[in-house]
């Protein structure tokens, strides 16, 4: 089978499933462990990198004028002759939009099948992930790679649950100009880690927060996870923040900046790596040491 996947999440999905030679075409973004380095990228972004307020304004202009944020290359697409395009519905902000995906590919010959990914929960994501091993044939693998996530899971839950762990007050900052609280997955991720989400539920989708509404929650541990910001970025993002008088409060708190990118704004097996990390900044002593490049503490 010949598979594109237009959301990283996917790639990351196929590349757990051990399915990394099927994929014929890749976005601009996927970073799969083991992904082969000529695979096609088969789409670019509109979108400037700059500081958080400039991204977040650049975004709305596009988004007011109707200007996608994202480009297809349907030359590409249609060299690739992909049996299978996996793209999302979920945010038009973070991927290609379904709709342009169904266009484009209504016009190749013979038109591929489309999976269409959308999870809002961690359930969901777990669900998607046999969704797609079913959906390339490698249920069995699907299967086995699901089993070892909820393995892993589980050792979480039973190593915080012996040890009677306290559970600390998180607030996840998903955004920091203007400050979006992480939604969707984000507060699942937190409960498994053993710690209260004291912003968002899940399930519901990011939204603006007062800085006011996130000092008076009164968080024991703030979580800088830019939405697509590696370690080093969030990190540089989490200290500029810190350095703002109106963020002076947040010095009496844990202040920790994640790989976001990898572990957080994904929703592909990764999430679990986050929920590990998570679990050992929450209860540090029940865990052994964070793996290298995946947090920091910045307070």
């Amino acid at each position: 089978m010949r598979v594109v996947s237009l959301l990283p999440a996917a790639t990351d999905i196929l590349a757990a499933l051990g399915a990394a030679e099927m994929i014929v075409g890749i976005t601009h973004e996927c970073d799969a462990p083991g992904l082969a380095t000529t695979v096609p990228r088969v789409t670019s972004s509109l979108v400037h990198d700059a500081a958080a307020v400039a991204v977040d304004n650049h975004v709305r202009e596009l988004a007011a004028s109707g200007t996608p944020l994202f480009q297809l290359d349907e030359a590409r697409i249609a060299a690739a002759r992909p049996d299978l395009i996996i793209t999302q519905a979920l945010c038009d902000v973070c991927a290609v939009s379904e709709v342009d995906v169904r266009l484009l590919a209504a016009r190749l010959i013979p038109p591929p099948r489309i999976l269409t990914l959308g999870a809002t929960t961690l359930d969901d994501v777990l669900h998607e992930i046999a969704m797609v091993s079913e959906a390339i044939g490698r249920a069995d693998e699907g299967v086995e790679l699901l089993f070892g996530l909820q393995a892993r899971l589980q050792t979480v839950h039973q190593t915080l649950t012996a040890a009677a762990a306290p559970c600390p007050r998180v607030a996840v900052i998903e955004w920091t100009e203007p400050l979006y609280a992480a939604g969707h997955w984000v507060p699942d991720m937190i409960r498994r880690a053993g710690a209260i989400d004291i912003l968002s539920t899940t399930g519901t989708h990011s939204t603006t927060r007062t800085m006011r509404t996130l000092r008076d929650s009164a968080p024991d541990v703030v979580i800088i996870a830019p939405c697509g910001y590696g370690l080093e970025r969030a990190a540089a993002e989490g200290r500029a923040m810190l350095n703002r008088t109106e963020w002076a409060w947040a010095l009496e708190c844990s202040v920790w900046a994640v790989d976001a990118n990898a572990m957080i704004s994904r929703p592909g097996p990764r999430l679990v790596d986050g929920i590990e990390a998570l679990a050992r900044i929450f209860n540090p002593s029940r865990f052994s040491p964070l793996i290298a490049g995946r947090a920091i503490r910045l307070v």
